[in-house]
């Protein structure tokens, strides 16, 4: 594995994966505060199998897997247009804080 991603899953509670046969074909990462807050992070799924559920698959492990870990609450941050697909996986909207570095 690249560098590059050892750096960013080292900090990862876990990371839920989906392959078609030894092909990745979806990721998700699940980041957190070493306490009880997780968050999602690069939920994507390769363009050729969108629309299949698997990234509801994927997320709906997420939780499964940040719950059994410990974590009291799950986050996510998306776009506009993700909205409706977090909301089918269970989360409701918040309000939050962000400053861009």
């Amino acid at each position: 594995m690249p560098t590059e991603y050892q750096r960013v899953l080292s900090r990862s509670l876990a990371h839920v994966v989906a392959y078609d046969a030894s092909r990745l074909v979806g990721f998700v990462n699940v980041a957190w505060d070493g306490g009880a807050h997780a968050f999602i992070l690069d939920t994507c799924v390769h363009a050729g199998y969108r629309r299949q559920g698997i990234a509801t698959q994927l997320v709906m492990r997420a939780v499964s897997v940040a719950r059994e870990r410990g974590a009291h609450w799950l986050h996510v941050d998306f776009e506009p247009h993700l909205s409706e697909f977090y909301r089918k996986c269970g989360f409701r909207h918040s309000e939050a804080g962000l400053i861009r570095l």
